[in-house]
């Protein structure tokens, strides 16, 4: 898990020198083909210095091609995250000529619908498959249909459970992703530098999903390796705003002292501010989030929510797409995990990450 390190130290070193909505949602299992209309610029020089250090560890890069079809398979598109995520494949796909189909779930936690959406992708004619599972179980039966077909599956952001996948006659041939426990960790020392001492909480995503399992991990251990610290409480906010922003009152309640709250995601962090706000309580309460949505970038610029732990969705798409190319094209599949990078962003360098995606 520490491949990542040195690409993730040269974006951060960058951005030092430089300055996944709620739950809800109707179901977009309606694919969306792209293949047309030139790709999208982004001026965001700190952003275009992180798709660069990606594309060269993806070296060497897929040929431009008319021929292939690519399903690519979402969390959801209610959440912000996964919407950025749909843009990097599109972008991806009108760049190198090919077509991509991109479905979700219609919520974070619907495993169900998921899967069945697999299992229809797999029915279908294409080339190549990409996933984003919900957890690390829930698409192990799609991927196997997916590997008994013969058709090649990569993994965007989230993966399958490697046992469970051995078992089950499953193959996850390549996997692009950022290191899940290093953002809690970020989000956690971010906290307890600015705090410096105190109680603080973690409100974790939903249960058993990965990304929300090694975000509670990463902030749990860096809360409790600290002596001036006490965690609280750990609480799951299934990746819902107004399930964060109850919990949250329920904590300044429980306890009036609190001075710092870790959010596995932006959208339950943004819940938790409001309900900090609310009871009067934000000045006293550092608050930080995952992901650096929109939403979250405005907040931040208005002095509200403290800090985001950034990575790029954008390139989540767009590496995931090149994955399926290459592996595709019969490319050497070089490394275990390719990693995207992270940073913290909050009122200091916001402004640098203008247009960041």
């Amino acid at each position: 898990m520490r491949k990542f390190l040195a690409f993730a130290l040269v974006f951060v070193l960058l951005i030092g020198i430089a300055g996944c909505s709620g739950k809800g949602g109707t179901a977009n299992n309606n694919p969306q083909t792209t293949n047309t209309q030139p790709p999208a610029t982004v001026k965001n020089k700190a952003f275009k210095e992180a798709e660069a250090e990606l594309l060269e560890s993806l070296q060497p890069l897929p040929k431009a091609s008319q021929k292939y079809k690519i399903a690519a398979l979402l969390i959801t598109l209610a959440n912000p995250f996964w919407v950025t995520v749909k843009e990097g494949y599109e972008d991806a796909a009108r760049e190198y000529g090919v077509t991509v189909d991109v479905m979700s779930a219609p919520k974070e936690d619907d495993v169900n619908s998921q899967l069945e959406t697999l299992k229809t992708i797999v029915s279908k004619d294409y080339n190549a498959i990409a996933i984003s599972a919900i957890t690390p179980f829930n698409l192990v039966p799609g991927v196997a249909a997916a590997t008994k077909k013969g058709i090649p599956v990569v993994a965007v952001g989230t993966s399958v459970d490697q046992e469970a996948a051995t078992r089950a006659g499953a193959r996850v041939q390549a996997f692009i992703t950022s290191n899940f426990e290093d953002q809690g960790k970020l989000g956690a020392e971010y906290i307890i530098k600015k705090i410096g001492a105190g109680k603080v909480a973690i409100i974790e995503g939903l249960p058993g999903a990965a990304q929300s399992e090694a975000r509670k991990t990463g902030a749990k251990k860096a809360f409790e390796g600290n002596k001036d610290i006490t965690l609280v409480a750990i609480q799951p906010g299934n990746w819902d705003r107004q399930k964060a922003y109850n919990i949250a009152a329920n904590l300044i309640q429980a306890h009036p002292d609190l001075k710092g709250i870790f959010c596995a995601n932006d959208v339950m962090a943004l819940g938790a501010v409001e309900a900090l706000k609310a009871a009067g309580k934000k000045d006293q309460v550092t608050v930080v989030g995952v992901d650096f949505i929109d939403d979250a970038r405005k907040s931040i610029a208005k002095g509200e929510l403290d800090a985001s732990v950034a990575m790029s969705p954008y390139l989540f798409g767009k590496g995931g797409l090149i994955l399926a190319l290459k592996v595709l094209e019969g490319h050497e599949i070089k490394q275990e995990i390719y990693w995207t990078p992270l940073a913290i962003v909050d009122r200091e360098n916001v402004n640098s990450f203008e247009g960041w995606k």
